[in-house]
């Protein structure tokens, strides 16, 4: 197996992984789940999602020098219209493979070339890459969580 050393596959690489596993993580909760709360200040499946998605949108928008739309306060919240697993996981893949299709528009160089945040730092596309499958990541630990509440003790992503 040949070692991978160029940013832009290592970045692709990383971010089908994530999406991979997270669309798992997606397709093994039951419908009920989506909207289901277990508090008054936990958030749902649908927010979860609509906030990844919000991310890769809008870190796609700075990776490709557009305007970004203004960041909103406090925790993100799904619409009411958020709601099922079909939209939900449709909307997801939507964004991630609008997000991939961006990266793989790009050279090398310009995957390292300096760029700046919505908050004036300076960073890089594959540094903005590897939030993005991290921030996959770090939702998928929480639908995990939601899925060994619900009684549901399977590793999906063997599967």
């Amino acid at each position: 197996m040949a070692i991978v050393t160029d940013t832009k596959t290592i970045a692709i690489n990383m971010l089908k992984g994530s999406y991979t596993l997270l669309s798992k993580d997606l397709e093994a909760l039951p419908e009920e789940a989506f909207c289901q709360s277990f508090g008054p200040a936990c958030r749902t499946v649908a927010d979860l999602i609509y906030e990844v998605n919000m991310v890769n949108d809008h870190v796609g928008l700075t990776i490709r020098g557009e305007e970004l739309f203004p960041w909103p306060d406090g925790w993100i919240k799904a619409p009411a219209e958020f709601a099922s697993k079909e939209t939900v996981i449709s909307t997801f893949k939507k964004s991630m493979d609008k997000f991939i299709a961006t990266i793989e528009g790009f050279s090398e160089d310009e995957m390292v070339a300096p760029i700046q945040t919505g908050d004036g730092e300076e960073t890089n596309r594959f540094e903005r890459c590897r939030f993005v499958a991290l921030h996959n990541w770090y939702h998928s630990g929480q639908l995990n969580f939601i899925q060994t509440l619900r009684g549901d003790a399977v590793f999906h992503w063997a599967a």
